[in-house]
């Protein structure tokens, strides 16, 4: 009999995963996909940002705005024909949407140490 279910699947990934790790005659251990690598910890993007001169309070204040333009597309979509009001109301969901994204981005600046203290852009007097 043949072993189904989530158990047997996950003794054979187990099982598969063991036999990368051990290397071939004269030859590197492959890596590991989504392991830790060391001197790649900070985030690509956040450090760009951060050298732009965003700060996390922009990004909350732009995800508040998200949401308050999201309930402005949603009222005014109940304005329009009903011909219009299924693309009305899809922009005003896509719009709701930027929210917690842009909350994130804003969260991750504000626990993310600063790496570089040189701006990217030169500030004008």
């Amino acid at each position: 009999m043949i072993p189904t279910g989530q158990s047997a699947a996950v003794h054979r990934r187990r099982r598969s995963e063991s036999r990368l790790d051990t290397p071939a005659s004269g030859t590197r251990p492959r890596m590991r996909l989504n392991t830790p690598q060391w001197g790649r910890g900070e985030i690509v993007i956040v450090n760009l940002l951060r050298r732009l001169g965003c700060r996390d309070s922009h990004f909350h204040a732009l995800s508040l705005g998200s949401v308050g333009l999201c309930i402005g597309l949603w009222i005014r979509a109940k304005t329009v024909d009903q011909d219009e009001r299924g693309n009305a109301e899809r922009r005003a969901l896509f719009v709701g949407l930027w929210a917690p994204t842009l909350w994130q981005i804003g969260d991750s600046l504000s626990t993310a140490r600063p790496r570089s203290p040189r701006p990217l852009l030169r500030r004008l007097p």
